[in-house]
């Protein structure tokens, strides 16, 4: 490019091609975010689809219906630790499910290399969406792209569900626990999963 003495582009050259108008993502569409902050109505939101998901007997600890208000305040503390990163599903701009991406403490430096996914879960009135399988690829990027190597879950037997689209997504299991939960008074086997994650050059933004 021709410059002038003071190294500038000649006058003719500064007028720009009009820019063509960015599309704004569809808010409708199926979408996954790492939640490093949420309002008090996405809170309710992520309370409400968490509830379902416990009624379901799916992705969760609990295994009897929460308060919404406790749900709330569980997910209002998990933003506060720093070793878990929320990931939350929207369909049509609502969180309808979430998982956690959870990794060793500091002095853990032995196991520093690896993370845990936890609390997975798509309410189910917000299934067949193709949702479940985007939360599953946006851990995985995220934990690729701070360094992990390999990313570990767990699941009860009975999830049928869960398993098959944790074994379509690459997760190989390693060992089963026979007493692994109790559920309405019996005792449910759970299995073991971990997968290796390809490093990458990309850094995520922000903590």
């Amino acid at each position: 490019m021709e410059r002038n003495d003071r190294g500038t582009p000649p006058p003719e050259l500064h007028h720009e091609a009009p820019s063509t108008p960015t599309a704004r993502p569809d808010a409708s569409a199926p979408a996954v975010d790492r939640a490093q902050s949420l309002s008090e109505a996405e809170l309710t939101e992520l309370a409400e689809a968490a509830a379902a998901a416990i009624m379901d007997g799916g992705g969760f600890g609990w295994v009897k219906p929460q308060p919404r208000d406790t749900l709330a305040r569980y997910f209002r503390g998990v933003l506060l630790v720093p070793e878990r990163s929320l990931f939350v599903a929207r369909l049509d701009g609502t969180i309808v499910g979430a998982a956690q991406l959870v990794r060793p403490p500091r002095n853990n430096e032995a196991q520093a290399f690896s993370g845990q996914l936890m609390h997975f879960f798509i309410a189910p009135y917000a299934r067949g969406h193709g949702l479940a399988r985007l939360l599953i690829r946006r851990v995985e990027d995220y934990a690729a792209a701070i360094g992990v190597r390999v990313l570990n879950l767990d699941v009860r037997e009975t999830q049928e569900t869960a398993i098959h689209l944790f074994e379509a997504a690459g997760f190989v299991r390693w060992g089963t626990h026979p007493a692994y939960a109790q559920v309405g008074g019996r005792v449910i086997a759970g299995h073991f999963y971990f997968k290796r994650l390809a490093p990458t050059a990309r850094r995520p933004k922000g903590p």
